[in-house]
């Protein structure tokens, strides 16, 4: 009973948060695609959530499939014209096609009309991200503190360069500073890296130059992080925590604002790795999602809306890779067709179809390799 009933809480507490998030999120991508191909005159041949065999579907009145399938781990759109379900394209049907179907397959469509489709789902994704953050903005607001450092520990960087309680944060290599968060956000990302910080000190703003230092922690459910730190701290009386009202229109640019932070703090954790700046540990697969899904599971309804805008985020950028197979990597063939003024070749394509999927297991394989060791450590 005590194997049966802990199989049970794994189940609902692990796996179902985390189906149910990648379920949205995935059907999301795909109906973009799906709209904008059909708006577009693309044939849809096929609208699967999942990959593998089906599990239960049914025709629509324009000849798609909706299916679910059986590895809840992604989904494809098929259009008219496609090969696979990774939208290679199928030369020889094309060949054999009458004028009429050429004109509503996907090779048939014209480069614009292609180029809008792919990248509809990634967009798709920033839209999803955007539209939760904006609905929690409006029905919940924000919490923010005043950049206000009320303790500065000792042997730390702030100590070190000079802050003192009272400080208050103005800008961080120029960027303006709002809250205490800001500055967390701005210095967890960037350890052992040099930043100049602009202070106030009674009504006379100054700069000091430090580091970073490189440390890790954990967070409330033992998930190890390395992070920057400089030793401040901020607290209730002296940062004046508060929760902001906002309406919608402040709200979606808020939302607007956090999507694009997530956007470039992705982008810089990449370009760190490439860089020998950060270790690439944190490249997390499935497992690490479903962790995670199950944490946020436990902290409420809102935590997992909430994770759920940050993973579309994730997946819209994941697909803009320019790597075949990916949404970006088709982006990339039309552009090297609109700049030819013809497709690849056949041969070409083929290949680089070889090394996306290649690319794409190489990475899956990796980002589980990483899962595992997370587990085991």
């Amino acid at each position: 009973m005590d194997a049966l009933a802990s199989t049970f809480a794994f189940l609902t507490g692990y796996i179902l948060p985390f189906l149910v998030v990648l379920t949205i999120v995935v059907f999301v991508h795909e109906m973009g695609h799906y709209l904008v191909g059909r708006w577009c005159g693309i044939r849809v041949m096929a609208f699967s959530v999942g990959f593998g065999p089906e599990i239960f579907g049914f025709n629509d009145k324009h000849g798609t499939r909706w299916k679910l399938s059986a590895i809840p781990l992604g989904g494809y759109v098929k259009f008219f014209g496609d090969e696979n379900a990774a939208s290679v394209p199928d030369n020889d049907g094309y060949a054999a096609m009458s004028e009429a179907d050429r004109r509503s397959s996907f090779q048939g469509a014209a480069l614009w009309r292609r180029a809008l489709t792919v990248a509809a789902g990634p967009i798709a994704n920033f839209i999803l991200a955007i539209a939760i953050f904006a609905t929690v903005f409006t029905l919940y607001g924000r919490p923010v503190s005043d950049p206000v450092v009320a303790e500065v520990q000792p042997g730390s960087a702030a100590e070190t360069a000079g802050i003192a309680p009272g400080d208050i944060f103005v800008a961080i290599d120029g960027n303006p500073i709002e809250t205490f968060d800001d500055v967390r956000r701005y210095v967890s990302s960037r350890p052992e890296v040099p930043i100049t910080v602009t202070m106030q000190r009674d009504g006379v703003e100054r700069d000091f130059t430090l580091v970073p230092a490189r440390e890790q922690i954990e967070d409330n459910f033992g998930n190890r992080l390395e992070v920057g730190l400089i030793g401040v701290v901020t607290n209730q009386d002296t940062g004046n925590f508060r929760t902001v009202e906002m309406g919608p229109l402040e709200a979606t640019g808020q939302a607007v604002a956090e999507t694009s932070y997530i956007v470039t703090r992705t982008f810089g954790y990449i370009r760190n790795i490439i860089i020998g700046q950060e270790k690439a540990d944190q490249l997390g697969g499935p497992i690490r999602v479903a962790q995670v899904s199950g944490q946020m599971a436990t902290l409420g309804i809102l935590a997992v809306i909430q994770l759920a805008a940050v993973l579309s985020v994730s997946i819209g950028l994941l697909n803009l890779m320019p790597v075949p197979m990916l949404d970006g990597g088709h982006l990339v063939f039309y552009a090297i067709e609109a700049i030819r003024g013809r497709p690849l070749g056949e041969n070409a394509q083929e290949m680089a179809f070889r090394i996306g999927l290649g690319m794409v297991l190489a990475l899956m394989v990796f980002a589980t390799w990483n899962d595992v060791n997370m587990l085991l450590g």
